[in-house]
């Protein structure tokens, strides 16, 4: 159990790092202080923000950064139902176990061999990321009002850059539809609002295309 729950420290704490990057660039978009703790803590899935801070950083509507999160959080349905029969969650606790079924917390949960160390994955590592990511998210708004406009040290292309990293594990490998996304990316960025591109370049990443 000890290697489980030193798993789940670790892994919360190296995801959570990631969190400095996201306040830091949320802050220097616009957002205030209050904005961007609540994304982190009310949302709380880094792909998503990544998705809506690099909308609104590159100039795009409120809606497009709203439908480009969803987007990038709906494979954490996919991970409720792997997980519901194994959390088991009374009604008081679903709430909060839905709120922590995340990447890292399904990955850890599912790396163990048996039922009680699946459960103690879960939770410890949900936990463990919700604390570091939202102390880092802090330590990075305060650094983004630190540096001001985004545009004066380039963090408007650092936010869709940050995206597309977040993005790249479903491109990598997948020739085909790496290629598609940047010609839409390119594209779009040629003859549609700003915004948009990022949106489409979501929805084709979670394409069924080219893997096997």
């Amino acid at each position: 159990m000890k290697s489980v729950l030193s798993t789940s420290i670790s892994v919360g704490l190296a995801t959570g790092l990631y969190g400095i990057s996201f306040g830091a660039l949320a802050a220097a978009s616009g957002l205030d202080l209050l904005s961007v703790m609540l994304l982190s803590t009310l949302m709380f899935s880094g792909a998503s923000q990544f998705a809506f801070v690099g909308v609104i950083a590159s100039g795009g509507s409120d809606l497009s950064a709203i439908i480009s999160s969803w987007l990038l959080g709906v494979r954490n349905h996919f991970y409720a139902l792997r997980l519901n029969p194994v959390i088991s969650p009374n009604a008081f606790w679903k709430l909060l176990a839905a709120h922590l079924t995340i990447d890292e917390s399904n990955a850890v949960s599912a790396a163990q061999d048996d039922l009680k160390k699946q459960r103690v994955g879960f939770w410890a590592t949900g936990l463990a990321v919700f604390v570091f990511w939202n102390l880092a998210t802090l330590m990075g708004a305060l650094l983004g009002d630190f540096l001001g406009s985004i545009e004066t040290w380039g963090l408007d292309a650092a936010a869709v850059a940050a995206f597309l990293g977040l993005v790249w594990n479903r491109l990598r490998g997948n020739e085909l539809l790496a290629i598609l996304a940047v010609a839409v990316a390119l594209l779009g960025s040629l003859f549609l609002p700003a915004g948009v591109p990022i949106l489409l370049t979501v929805v084709v990443a979670l394409l069924p295309v080219g893997k096997k």
